[in-house]
């Protein structure tokens, strides 16, 4: 068997969430700059070694006063962490084209396990010739488990804020051609 690596097509991709806003409705967002970074043995991804790095000031949820207040330090403290970063432990086969991917998610410091659905697209051949593959991501995490915990509370009862995240991400990957030998 061979290591294949496989690198983000950021054209093709995209990480996003969602989080519960005064209680009635989910406000979504992304991220606009981030890297991701697979290696394979030869293309089974139940082998992948997985490796995410999101720049926090690309934060972008269609509000400019909201990204801005994001970033600062009542939620993700951007000029002090400026990355959010995840690395896989263990990538779980459910069925062909379905997987549990569990890691470590480093976010303002602080790193805690988390655990990802995957569904598995394929891999295909593109018109240029690069093989690519296709991932749906999804998953929940706790802010507060991350230090991230301002809100405030409404009139009516309840928080401004959920402290569920829900993740929602396309990725699509190219794999990395060997290099030739001069």
């Amino acid at each position: 068997m061979s290591t294949t690596k496989w690198v983000l097509d950021p054209t093709h991709s995209e990480l996003g969430f969602k989080i519960r806003h005064l209680m009635i409705s989910n406000v979504s967002g992304s991220f606009q700059q981030f890297q991701v970074e697979a290696e394979t043995q030869d293309d089974d991804f139940a082998t992948a070694q997985i490796r995410a790095t999101v720049e926090i000031a690309s934060i972008h949820t269609n509000n400019e006063q909201r990204d801005h207040h994001l970033r600062n330090s009542d939620f993700f403290e951007a000029e002090t962490y400026p990355q959010l970063n995840f690395q896989s432990t263990k990538v779980e086969k459910i069925s062909d084209d379905t997987f549990t991917v569990y890691g470590d998610l480093m976010m303002k410091g602080v790193s805690k396990p988390v655990k990802l659905a995957v569904e598995y697209s394929g891999v295909t051949k593109d018109p240029w010739g690069g093989v690519r593959a296709g991932y749906t991501i999804s998953g929940k995490i706790n802010r507060s488990d991350w230090g991230i915990t301002f809100n405030g509370v409404l009139e009516t009862g309840g928080v401004a804020l959920g402290e569920e995240v829900k993740i929602n991400s396309e990725i699509q990957l190219v794999k990395q051609l060997e290099p030739v030998a001069a």
